[in-house]
């Protein structure tokens, strides 16, 4: 199973090319594809594209929220951002769901990359 971040999921929805496009491609059509609950929410945040993306995201699985999860994603950061890195909350989130689930996340966001280094989340391809 691999969870898809937001900046991937809006280039394969535009139609952009890039190796994770492809790769998000593949993965669905797999159905090998899970999504954190933050990457979601941001999805859905767009009022426009919501109503066309509420049939897809149904199908595709959601990760749980489990018991702690709030406070290991606070002690996430806090370690990212100990060390003067970037570490946006909605990055944490997203990271903390991959970590307690084992998936790995599939993402052109590079600031995943220090989520990668010092927590070991698995990351499939980062721009």
């Amino acid at each position: 199973m691999i969870a898809i971040d937001t900046s991937t999921w809006i280039a394969f929805l535009s139609g952009e090319l890039g190796a994770d496009a492809d790769a998000a491609d593949e993965a669905l059509a797999r159905g090998d594809v899970v999504i954190p609950p933050v990457v979601l929410t941001e999805l859905m945040s767009d009022a426009k594209a919501a109503r066309r993306l509420v049939g897809l995201f149904g199908q595709i699985p959601l990760l749980s929220v489990d018991d702690g999860y709030w406070q290991r994603a606070g002690l996430l950061r806090a370690k990212i951002l100990a060390r003067r890195l970037r570490a946006r909350l909605a990055d944490a989130l997203i990271a903390q769901s991959c970590l307690d689930h084992g998936v790995s996340l599939l993402t052109r966001d590079a600031d995943f990359r220090h989520f990668a280094r010092h927590a070991g989340l698995k990351l499939v391809i980062a721009l």
